[in-house]
């Protein structure tokens, strides 16, 4: 017989045909005369009461082994549930346990567990109300980001995930090799690919080949940074969004960063609203009503200069000092969205020095068309920029920057054979997940989280 996923099967109407649930169970409770489980196969928040009465002994008797975390597939027929929080419920005509888990070891007993402890359990956290809602809720996201490009006339592209080039200048970078410890990692030419190779922290370089043939792209696929921090923002392996379009400036980039994350956040209020609830009310109370405020708003654009100006005269003691040059930290970005403009702003044209090489420089010499969107509550999401198309300007950036211009010969050329303007933005998945379930951590929001010191499960 055809399963029926608990989530559907919440919303049937009473009826004798039978139908099938396989899940585990949540808890288990007996009276004299009759057995409840709760199960839950992972397709929504709640569970669906199964009944076992005694007027069925052999059913009563397959019962007794099972416990909390077991593993069934249970047979009956839909009937109205006469508790308050369900509708219907199960009158079990068959049962099988199909893979217990003894009390006294299964580590999920039915009481509210910190999440630095579910952090070592990772592999059994996803039976967890919290995190069966934050997969849904990554579930959901991806499909609606697929969905938008998809929409819009975008290009999914893959780009690889092993690179020659540091996209972002900044040197943190996973070392890819075949030579053994103490062979002389300098020989390149004794490396697999003959040179130096790294996992990648992005995809936009390879993204702009893309774009610059065929007008609109889009990358989501896995990142790396060999940055030693363990801060609740930072993953060493995490996944970027990373849009890249052709005959675009600053301006329509920013639409589209607006644009986009707006669509997202609406779409996850609309059609996740059992878990969204659940998160506002167990996790970040309120978090619903700060993401309609971004699904609904319109966002603040201002120049960097004028962001700083706006924290040097608010009055404010900062943690980390506010000056023109210097770049704008988490407490700065979360202000600015909170208390100045409250709501979400895009910050643009920021100082060369605190860049990455690829932004369009502006005339001023001082500043590029760099762009980040800050949110209420965390800060940055989304940053982007306008990317040099100009061949001698590209070209001292990079030695400016101290970066070996053969390592980007191609990149190079992008600019010498019918350059054109061009941007794009990048979107953190983790980071992204993370405020949209109001979860602490980045780490609570990835099944298996890749930090310094942590490559388990």
């Amino acid at each position: 017989m055809t399963r029926t996923r608990v989530r559907d099967a919440l919303r049937l109407p009473p009826s004798p045909t039978p139908i099938t649930i396989a899940g585990w169970v949540r808890t288990r409770r007996s009276a004299k005369n009759v057995t409840f489980l709760e199960i839950n196969d992972g397709s929504c928040l709640g569970n669906i009461q199964a009944v076992v009465g005694s007027e069925n002994p052999e059913l009563m008797r397959k019962t007794e082994p099972i416990t909390t975390g077991s593993s069934v597939v249970v047979t009956g027929s839909l009937v109205a549930s006469p508790g308050q929080n369900q509708n219907v419920e199960i009158q079990v005509s068959a049962l099988e346990l199909v893979g217990d888990a003894p009390g006294e070891s299964y580590p999920l007993q039915k009481k509210r567990h910190s999440f630095e402890y579910l952090r070592e359990i990772a592999h059994l956290r996803p039976r967890t109300n919290t995190f069966g809602a934050v997969a849904r809720v990554r579930n959901y996201l991806s499909y609606a980001i697929h969905r938008y490009f998809q929409e819009h006339g975008f290009l999914y592209v893959h780009t690889p995930i092993i690179t020659a080039s540091d996209a972002e200048g900044a040197g943190e970078l996973f070392r890819v090799t075949t030579l053994p410890a103490g062979s002389g990692l300098e020989d390149d030419a004794r490396d697999f690919f003959g040179r130096r190779a790294y996992l990648t922290v992005s995809g936009q370089l390879n993204a702009e080949i893309m774009a610059l043939a065929l007008d609109r792209v889009y990358t989501f696929g896995p990142t790396f940074r060999a940055e030693n921090s363990n801060t609740s923002r930072h993953l060493s392996e995490f996944w970027m969004i990373e849009p890249e379009v052709a005959f675009c400036d600053i301006h329509c980039n920013m639409d589209l960063a607006e644009d986009f994350l707006k669509a997202l956040v609406g779409g996850l209020l609309s059609d996740c609203e059992e878990d969204m609830a659940f998160f506002d009310k167990r996790i970040e109370p309120g978090i619903v009503d700060s993401l309609r405020q971004v699904a609904e708003s319109t966002f603040a654009r201002i120049t960097y200069t004028e962001a700083i100006k706006a924290l040097e005269t608010s009055g404010t003691q900062f943690e980390f000092p506010v000056s023109w040059g210097a770049d704008i930290q988490s407490e700065h970005e979360k202000f600015l969205a909170e208390e100045v403009y409250q709501g979400p702003v895009i910050v643009t044209d920021y100082p060369k020095t605190i860049k990455a090489f690829y932004m369009y420089l502006n005339d001023d010499e001082k500043t590029v068309r760099g762009m980040d969107v800050l949110v209420p509550r965390l800060g940055e999401i989304i940053g982007g920029s306008q990317r040099e198309d100009r061949l001698p300007v590209l070209e001292r950036r990079i030695g400016e920057m101290g970066l070996n211009p053969a390592d980007y010969w191609w990149y190079l050329d992008l600019r010498r054979f019918g350059s054109v303007p061009h941007a794009g933005v990048g979107l953190g998945f983790s980071r992204f997940s993370q405020s949209c379930t109001g979860m602490a951590n980045s780490r609570a929001v990835v099944p298996c989280p890749r930090t310094p010191g942590k490559a388990a499960f």
